[in-house]
């Protein structure tokens, strides 16, 4: 049995680091899920006792918000290292469950023969990125 301590598992990316991009895929999940609730994404629904658009446009300013955690995420991918990247996206595919804890030199390679400048839109397209980095260091025991 290998412990987090085993040199084979070193990460190159701090769990902290990794948790904190956790958290803001998390939260982009949950914006995107909110806006999908009760199947009614496409209908409007109207005031129909006012007269006139008063209408203050907070949604906007909602949606920026989400728009600025993504941004931010996606910038912080953008901003790690080729090693860095390489165990992000390898703790994304065992927590994914393409590879398990005793594969993960073999992970940390594939990751980084495919390597890609474009990491961030790799892996801001999983559906469930927050969960399975997460489930990825639980697996790694980091």
């Amino acid at each position: 049995m290998r412990h987090k301590t085993d040199p084979e598992w070193a990460l190159s990316i701090s769990p902290e680091t990794v948790r904190l991009f956790i958290l803001k895929a998390k939260a982009i999940s949950a914006g995107v899920n909110s806006d999908y609730d009760d199947g009614h994404e496409h209908e409007i629904e109207m005031d129909s006792d006012r007269t006139h658009d008063t209408h203050q446009h907070d949604g906007l300013v909602e949606e920026e918000q989400e728009d600025l955690t993504e941004e931010e995420l996606r910038e912080l991918i953008d901003d790690l290292n080729v090693d860095e990247a390489a165990d992000l996206v390898a703790l994304a595919w065992v927590g994914r469950g393409d590879y398990d804890a005793g594969e993960w030199a073999e992970a940390v390679a594939e990751a980084k023969r495919r390597g890609t400048s474009k990491t961030s839109k790799y892996l801001m397209g999983m559906p469930m990125l927050g969960a399975w980095l997460e489930e990825g260091l639980e697996a790694l025991g980091a």
